[in-house]
């Protein structure tokens, strides 16, 4: 029987800066004169998220910082972030960093060339020669996706170990005085965050099972970024709830199915939280929870939708609670894709 990848650690980290749901409503309201309307300000407090970590003061989303400025906070704010939870997880799985083989960095927030890990190899004190695999356009999708190809690393080489990493800044994306129903939508959801995943094929860790991948063709309007002057600009859909319960729903029970589980004997699944509203469509799919998906929900209550690394926060949660059995990841983004994946506890 062919050794399977194994879970060692899972580390979750979110930057120095927190906002609450209502400052960010304050703080979005300063664009206008006469402030927002009450409807457009009593969506801040319909979305599920109370409060989020975002990698600079609020003060530096104010006027317009253009792309440089941007992508040079995602450097190094990212790198920060990624080396504490890449430290925090080697520590959790007690091992040095001079064990890890290869790392993969999902990304999809910023441009780092040389790659974010290339530059923390002699700061982490990382071999010369591990293997370094950078991931950009996954989105949300990222943190399911990575954990795929992580895992294919390991079955290709079962003596590897395995360093996951994913970090999103999405406040970098914010617009001050984008008051278009994306642009709302945006400010009320969208925060901070890293994860560092320890993979490998040894020790008693939860295993990887099948994952899967579903494209949807002339879906590009529905997630995604266009670059301009500001650099990247957000391209998000209204109809994410919708497309869920039509679409991503039913290619989750024909996963399950050629799995050969039975939906309704699954636990509270790992899903990404997209939103309040997405999460309300994804507990239609698994009606026989009790709680529905109440580590989603409060991932997204306490950090909002961080992109990739949200669903690493969703899993943690879970497998703290000690449960067995089949245990099913789903994630949604660009492309527009689904994402699934068996973690066997």
């Amino acid at each position: 029987m062919p050794m399977l990848p194994r879970i060692q650690s899972i580390a979750t980290v979110v930057p120095d800066h927190q906002i609450s749901q209502p400052q960010v409503r304050d703080f979005v309201a300063q664009a206008t004169e006469k402030g927002l309307s009450p409807r457009i300000a009593a969506i801040y407090d319909s979305t599920g998220v109370d409060s989020r970590a975002i990698a600079q003061p609020p003060e530096f989303y104010l006027g317009r910082a253009d792309f440089p400025q941007r992508n040079a906070v995602y450097l190094a704010e990212g790198q920060r972030l990624l080396e504490q939870a890449a430290r925090d997880a080697l520590d959790q799985a007690g091992l040095e960093p001079g064990q890890i083989d290869a790392i993969v960095c999902v990304s999809s927030t910023g441009i780092a060339t040389p790659s974010i890990p290339s530059q923390m190899l002699k700061p982490m004190g990382l071999r010369a020669d591990v293997l370094t695999v950078p991931l950009f356009g996954y989105g949300c999708a990222g943190g399911v996706l990575g954990l795929q190809v992580a895992g294919d690393l390991v079955r290709a080489d079962p003596a590897r170990r395995v360093l996951l990493l994913t970090l999103e800044l999405c406040s970098l994306a914010f617009r001050f005085g984008d008051l278009t129903k994306k642009g709302i939508i945006a400010s009320t959801l969208f925060a901070d965050g890293a994860s560092a995943v320890v993979l490998s094929a040894h020790g008693d860790g939860p295993a990887l099972g099948h994952f899967a991948q579903h494209t949807w063709p002339e879906s590009r309007a529905m997630m995604g970024w266009d670059v301009d002057e500001l650099g990247l600009g957000l391209i998000l859909s209204r109809d994410l709830p919708g497309f869920v319960r039509d679409h991503f729903a039913p290619v989750v029970e024909g996963f399950l199915a050629r799995e050969g589980l039975d939906k309704a004997a699954l636990s509270e699944p790992a899903c990404h939280p997209g939103g309040r509203k997405v999460i309300d469509a994804l507990e239609e799919c698994f009606p026989h929870l009790p709680a529905g998906l109440a580590a989603t929900r409060a991932v997204l209550a306490d950090h909002g939708n961080m992109s990739s690394p949200t669903v690493h926060f969703v899993l943690k949660r879970i497998l703290a609670q000690g449960e067995t059995g089949p245990l099913l990841m789903t994630a949604l983004g660009p492309g527009f894709t689904g994402a699934m994946g068996i973690i066997h506890r």
